[in-house]
């Protein structure tokens, strides 16, 4: 059932910080689960200005300054049966009474669930003050705040218990500029070095810092500019006037600034204001208050990639370090020359900060910070099935990227690819089965063609005159002494799976294509029986499954069946009551061995081979599946019989989520026990922020994803394997949408909700 949410905060086109926080937190929301949260707002009225005409999503307004009034939109929210929660944004200005009391009285009267967002926590608070927050807090079911200073104020300054306080980030935007020479030519600033701030003009932004270290800089970089960006906050400009801007410009004039500082005296689209941050090299923050608790305009420049020179504000003291920028003392134009000048001379450096800032903001882009919020929601509702965001579109952007003329690279530094580690077989193997994949479930196309035919001339390349194959090259196309010294068995049985599901998926490819793989695929017959290692065996019996789906082959059946047998064997021997697995170990790619002893069964009859099947994946998930969301085996500790497990997060890879979906769609396909399909998606989900830090791993700006998740952060890198895996898992989610399903009954495989968790 679709659960509405109502946001209660100032919005646009009222032009305060807060509006644009709370308009972009609700289109990041209506983008992540459009069709399954409906979301209104009651904007807040500036004092003396009742909101009029109002459109969608605004569907209430309040003045705050008028306590009746106040009293009178919390009565109309009680009779309102179809309003499940609300969401409060704070600050002490958008409300009328000291401290803004008249929220409390609002508040106090709510019959509905309510969460409360603290915009400013005051680091001194008198009695007064205290009592209002920790009041407000008190009725809340749930407060978040944007910094972890903030946490602990509420916790220690204001009592606020640590069951009731959420930290979510500020949320960032994310977007590439490819050519920034081009887009500072677009706002006539080519050849210019350029410093930016941005925001409503007020005197506590203390921009005459920027304008006089601007007297020092333009001694050593005459071309530098300093954008000043954003009209003055109209609550100034109704006190009074332009006085402050004013002051400002006749600071420029005095220092014959003229030509090295621009005001830009509008308030900025969000895509105007991205593209004044793509092509800053230097951002400043130059704020007056120390007890400053977050500022969206700084995180923005920070997600831009700027290097930051900033004040030392409550959220400059967490997240600005010398990986990424400068922090300098207040009204110190001295210190900001001087911090400027170094980074202006010094490019290399800024690019290190840029890409630094970067990673430092990704968790919090509004995708991340819209799943966090629907976590919260969804316990303070109770709801026993959280929603899933939107299936992302199955974009090729970032495979077409680690694409070039021979193969797919390997690996890729952030969303750009890294030619000196060369390819392997591995990669180009996966990429041909995701390829074939979507040629079927999506479209086939030139482009798609043209890609399937280089993974399989790769496959071809590395393939000896003994019908094996070779794992890794270097990025001028020589095979690496890694050939000699690593065992490349599960190398070679993957490529047997890439090609034998090709063949499975020759309907749908061209003639020569099919030829071609053919002519790759029966050498490897020479040789698969001698492999000896369980994955190896298990991609090589996958291989001659689907091959059989081209062809009958009773060499194939004999094949699959002595494979399957010697890896029934090793069940035999490590198998217990209390370990059923195939080794003494859960380590990568577990789910392939269950999944290929699965086909075994279909193939040749032989219940032994369902048998282990079923109960060695029963095992495995037993300690990859938590009630709520998908916990993959870490690769730096593994999960080894007769050890205590190592419960600590991290370390946690796409290949593992990707495998688990495959291995869970083929005991569907051959079961037809709706559970699997039930596992399938909150394996998926795992990627789209069902994790232990509620943050997407599918980069929604690259289409790629990424290498990691880890105990604290998530690996920026989005290599070959992870998206390859990534687009595998997506397409399978094609599959899964085809079922329509109900889940009535338990059956062998208990089942799991989607969940985030909390």
């Amino acid at each position: 059932m679709t659960k509405t949410l109502l946001f209660v905060s100032s919005f646009p086109p009222r032009e305060c910080g807060i509006a644009t926080f709370a308009q972009d937190l609700v289109n990041a929301l209506d983008k992540s689960f459009a069709g399954k949260l409906n979301i209104e707002v009651c904007a807040l009225e500036a004092s003396g200005k009742p909101w009029l005409n109002k459109q969608a999503p605004v569907t209430y307004s309040v003045n705050p300054f008028d306590i009746d009034s106040c009293i009178a939109f919390a009565q109309q929210i009680n009779e309102n049966s179809k309003i499940d929660l609300l969401c409060f944004e704070h600050e002490f200005g958008l409300y009328g009474g000291e401290y803004g009391h008249n929220l409390l009285a609002m508040l106090s009267l709510l019959d509905k669930p309510f969460i409360v967002r603290f915009h400013t926590v005051l680091p001194a608070p008198d009695q007064k003050c205290r009592k209002v927050v920790n009041l407000i807090s008190a009725l809340a079911a749930k407060v978040t705040v944007m910094t972890h200073a903030s946490v602990n104020l509420l916790r220690e300054v204001y009592q606020v218990p640590d069951s009731k306080i959420v930290y979510i980030p500020h949320g960032t935007h994310a977007r590439i500029t490819e050519d920034v020479d081009a887009l500072k030519k677009q706002y006539h600033l080519e050849n210019k070095l350029v410093l930016s701030t941005f925001g409503l003009l007020s005197a506590n932004k203390g921009l005459e810092t920027g304008i006089r270290a601007m007297k020092e800089i333009i001694k050593d970089f005459p071309d530098a500019i300093y954008l000043i960006l954003g009209k003055t906050h109209p609550v100034i400009v109704a006190r009074e006037g332009e006085k402050y801007r004013e002051h400002l410009e006749a600071l420029v004039k005095e220092y014959q600034l003229e030509n090295n500082v621009r005001f830009v005296n509008t308030y900025l689209s969000l895509n105007t204001l991205l593209d004044y941050l793509s092509l800053t090299d230097i951002y400043l923050f130059t704020s007056k208050d120390p007890h400053q608790a977050v500022s969206g305009t700084f995180v923005y420049a920070m997600s831009a990639g700027c290097a930051v020179i900033s004040t030392a504000f409550v959220q400059a003291r967490e997240m600005l370090d010398e990986s990424c920028g400068c922090l300098i003392d207040f009204n110190n134009p001295e210190q900001l020359a001087s911090a400027a000048i170094n980074l202006l001379g010094n490019a290399d450096l800024r690019r290190k900060m840029s890409m630094n800032a970067i990673e430092k903001t990704r968790n919090s882009i509004w995708d991340n910070v819209a799943i966090a919020h629907m976590s919260i929601f969804n316990e303070v509702l109770s709801d026993n099935k959280v929603m899933m965001p939107n299936l992302p579109s199955p974009y090729l952007d970032h495979i077409d990227r680690m694409t070039d003329e021979f193969g797919m690279l390997q690996f890729a530094r952030h969303d750009v690819p890294d030619p000196a580690y060369g390819y392997t077989l591995d990669d180009n193997a996966r990429a041909l089965i995701a390829m074939c994949m979507y040629i079927t479930e999506i479209k086939s196309s030139s482009f798609t063609i043209t890609l399937l035919r280089k993974y399989i001339d790769f496959i071809g390349y590395c393939q000896k005159a003994s019908g094996k194959f070779l794992n890794y090259v270097d990025k001028d196309g020589g095979f690496t002494t890694q050939n000699d010294d690593v065992n490349l068995e599960d190398a070679n049985g993957r490529a047997i799976w890439a090609l034998g599901f090709t063949l499975a998926n020759h309907r749908t490819l061209p003639f020569d294509v099919v030829q071609d793989v053919i002519s790759l695929f029966r050498p490897g017959l020479r040789w698969v029986d001698s492999l000896t290692s369980p994955r190896a065996m298990a991609f090589a019996m996958k291989g001659l499954y689907y091959s059989l789906q081209y062809r009958a082959s009773e060499q194939a059946v004999t094949l699959l069946d002595t494979l399957a047998a010697r890896l029934q064997g090793y069940y035999v021997l490590e198998a217990d009551e209390e370990w059923k697995w195939f080794e003494a170990s859960l380590t990568y790619g577990n789910a392939v061995l269950p999944e290929a002893m699965m086909m075994a069964f279909e193939v040749t009859g032989n219940h032994n081979y369902r048998k282990t099947a079923e109960e060695s994946l029963t095992f495995l998930c037993s300690k990859t599946f938590t009630d709520s969301y998908m916990k993959v085996i870490s690769n730096k500790t593994w999960y080894h019989k007769n050890t205590p497990p190592n419960n600590e997060p991290g370390g946690e890879q796409s290949i593992e989520v990707a495998y688990t979906m495959l291995a869970m769609d083929t005991f569907y396909n051959i079961t037809k026990n709706q559970l699997y399909l039930e596992k399938m998606r909150v394996a998926f989900s795992w990627y789209l922020g069902n994790n232990h830090l509620k943050q997407l791993i599918y980069n929604p700006l690259t289409y790629g994803c990424y290498d990691g998740l880890e105990r604290y952060n998530v690996n920026q890198n989005q290599g070959a394997e992870s998206t390859v895996c990534y687009l595998i898992a997506r397409l399978l989610m094609e599959q899964w949408n085809k079922h329509k399903y109900v889940t009535t009954k338990k059956d062998n495989l208990e089942p799991v909700r989607i969940g985030f968790n909390g």
